[in-house]
């Protein structure tokens, strides 16, 4: 592969530009109004500016345009990653209804699809695949919307989602690069750098936030470069690739919509039960938490990685020890609860309840999920 400047040249700049362009898209939100303003289910007590997401795809474009060959598949990543960050920057701007946002996430995906990128196949761990056919399409989107949907659902602390999104970036290279699938591992660094770039106005004490846009820009992002370089291949685990890689908020979105169906509530009922607030509940501080979290992330990240050294019975034996350790964490935790604060995890009254954006509660699609 070919680029118009080297990788380490274009990481630079991937990650330089949010690093020194944040703090004026910081002073261009203020004075757009597009701020998170405290409330009484917040824990900032200022206003803060929440178009953060604006300097990562910034850096992230602007590498990506100076040395990435522009094939169709290119194209259609950025036109559809234009879209979901502009539904993003104007539901932090003014506000959009869910259905609104969803139509938002639903039409910047079919721009994915109309540029080519679907997923067509699934492949069998056991052996065998089935081809998607016609359901390549709603599968595809399905895949999309939700992952875009997921890790804003995990944006509740500062520097959380962005960290996800960069470890979870470098995994997919990483692993991209072992299936021969160098432009997409070589977005997938520049997405991990433009992010990394941006985390330092983020950790906590965050002095800006990265937004619905940048939250939904990073898991739309993710979830394409999955579908271009990690389910193309053959290989035999090569759906459970993603689902490892994307598994912080994957676990947290399912186990929050079980949790729900458990108390016959409906899944779009708001709580505060994700896993972060349970780790807050716990006596963790705000950064011990993200700490946690982005080591669970890289034990995930490095397990798909292994999976692709490994031979399908030790692949299976190595999943089946993966999801037997997160299903007794997450009942730990409480995140299978039926009872709104179980026995043990009673909430610590010097901790926040959330603080991401505001330390509000996220949706799917901004439903109360």
């Amino acid at each position: 592969m070919e680029l118009d400047l080297k990788i380490l040249e274009l990481l630079a700049l991937a990650f330089c530009l949010p690093l020194a362009l944040t703090p004026l898209v910081k002073r261009l939100a203020v004075r757009a109004g597009a701020v998170d303003r405290p409330g009484a289910r917040k824990v900032h007590s200022v206003p803060v500016p929440c178009w953060g997401g604006l300097g990562i795809y910034l850096g992230f474009t602007a590498a990506v345009l100076l040395g990435v060959p522009l094939t169709r598949e290119i194209q259609g990543l950025l036109a559809g990653g234009v879209a979901i960050l502009l539904v993003g920057l104007v539901d932090d701007w003014r506000g959009l209804s869910p259905w609104t946002k969803l139509a938002g996430q639903i039409a910047a995906a079919s721009i994915l699809v109309a540029f080519g990128i679907t997923v067509d196949f699934v492949t069998n761990p056991l052996g065998g695949m089935l081809y998607l056919g016609a359901f390549s399409i709603p599968v595809t989107i399905a895949w999309i919307v939700g992952i875009t949907n997921a890790l804003n659902l995990v944006d509740g602390l500062d520097g959380l989602a962005a960290g996800i999104a960069a470890i979870s970036a470098g995994t997919i290279a990483v692993v991209s690069f072992g299936q021969e699938a160098p432009l997409v591992a070589c977005c997938a660094l520049l997405l991990a750098a433009a992010v990394l770039g941006f985390l330092p106005h983020n950790f906590h004490p965050a002095r800006i936030f990265m937004g619905d846009g940048g939250s939904m820009f990073l898991g739309f992002m993710l979830a394409s470069l999955a579908v271009l370089g990690l389910t193309k291949s053959a290989t035999a685990f090569s759906l459970i690739l993603p689902i490892l890689i994307l598994g912080i908020p994957i676990f947290d979105m399912v186990f929050a919509i079980i949790r729900r169906c458990l108390r016959g509530q409906h899944i779009f009922t708001a709580d505060r039960d994700h896993l972060h607030h349970r780790l807050l509940d716990l006596g963790l501080n705000q950064r011990q938490t993200v700490l946690v979290i982005y080591g669970v992330n890289l034990l995930l990240g490095a397990s798909a990685v292994l999976l692709t050294y490994l031979t399908t019975e030790q692949g299976v034996l190595v999943l089946l020890l993966l999801l037997t350790s997160v299903l007794l964490a997450a009942n730990r935790f409480g995140l299978f609860s039926v009872s709104q604060e179980p026995p043990g995890l009673e909430a610590s009254p010097e901790q926040p309840a959330s603080a991401g954006r505001g330390g509000d509660q996220k949706s799917w699609p901004g439903l109360g999920l």
